[in-house]
């Protein structure tokens, strides 16, 4: 493979396609037009001899040859260029950065628990990285954008993709869901919701960029459910349930995080609704820095999952 005449943004189409599932998509990231994309897709393909990607009907995944691209010509191009800005910039290098992912609502406890004892325990440690959805985030894994990935989880719990090799998985907690109601609701007055009582309501539904997916409605409803509003953003479900706008569901692990106005509760009288918080990886060594991260954030969920002390 030589990738001497490669154009420097190539490397970063392939990376962009391989996380977005689309070169559609990729395009619309990027700012540029697909044709472009697909031209830079076609140099680096002439410059490796094999296809990159595998055309599938539900998008594009990398081919074994694409994964060979990814490692090394995007870490021989783009790896090089961030050094030359940083040696430029007089800014030391950053070995001890670990790129990392999470699902919205990982962001909101247990990832914030985990960065903060890394600051205390390992200063020389740097997290970086971004929200998304599960499906987005095995894909960037994939592609080689994240070192981990916080990702959710829910029954049958099935692997997070079919992906050859397949990617490293621990399960950091497994708690039920919750349904979350407004203070003053009369499902509030109790420690628990019957199961019974979640028909005829409204809902607050949640869905992530590109993924058709709804979340926030109790599953297994005997009905069709009548969606009130629809956002992206967990902690907006929340608030339009202060509202009394309708009911939502949580993680467990969201209770600690809840705006006042609303009760997060179990519910009773059907089976438990697991959900699994998850962290993965490449099946390769993983470097120290990524090691120490990763044990921070099953300490982190280890601590989320501690029975509350007794009030005094």
């Amino acid at each position: 493979m030589d990738f001497t005449d490669v154009s420097p943004t190539a490397p970063r189409v392939l990376r962009a396609v391989a996380e977005r599932g689309t070169s559609t998509a990729a395009a619309a990231s990027l700012g540029c037009t697909q044709s472009a994309v697909s031209r830079r897709i076609a140099a680096l393909e002439r410059a490796a001899g094999a296809e990159l990607l595998e055309r599938r009907r539900d998008g594009v995944r990398l081919t074994e040859a694409g994964r060979v691209v990814m490692r090394r010509a995007t870490v021989v191009v783009l790896d090089e260029i961030g050094a030359t800005a940083r040696e430029s910039s007089g800014l030391p290098g950053q070995a001890g950065t670990v790129r990392l992912g999470w699902f919205p609502s990982a962001g909101a406890v247990l990832l914030p628990r985990a960065l903060t004892a890394l600051r205390r325990t390992g200063p020389g440690l740097r997290g970086v990285g971004r929200e998304g959805g599960t499906p987005a985030l095995v894909r960037a894994l994939r592609a080689g954008s994240l070192d981990l990935a916080l990702l959710a989880s829910a029954p049958p719990f099935r692997p997070p993709d079919a992906e050859s090799p397949p990617l490293v998985v621990r399960t950091l907690t497994e708690r039920a869901l919750c349904l979350v109601v407004p203070a003053g609701h009369p499902p509030a007055r109790g420690d628990f919701v019957d199961v019974a009582d979640l028909r005829g309501r409204r809902w607050i539904a949640g869905s992530s960029s590109g993924e058709d997916r709804l979340t926030g409605v109790w599953p297994g409803l005997d009905e069709r459910p009548e969606i009130a509003h629809t956002a992206r953003d967990w902690l907006a479900e929340l608030h339009l349930v202060a509202a009394g706008c309708g009911l939502t569901t949580v993680p467990a692990a969201l209770a600690a995080a809840a705006p006042p106005g609303v009760r997060v509760l179990p519910v009773r009288g059907g089976p438990q609704e697991q959900r699994r918080v998850l962290l993965a990886r490449l099946p390769h060594p993983p470097t120290d820095p990524v090691t120490r991260v990763a044990a921070a954030l099953r300490a982190a969920a280890l601590d989320a999952d501690a029975p509350a002390p007794p009030p005094s």
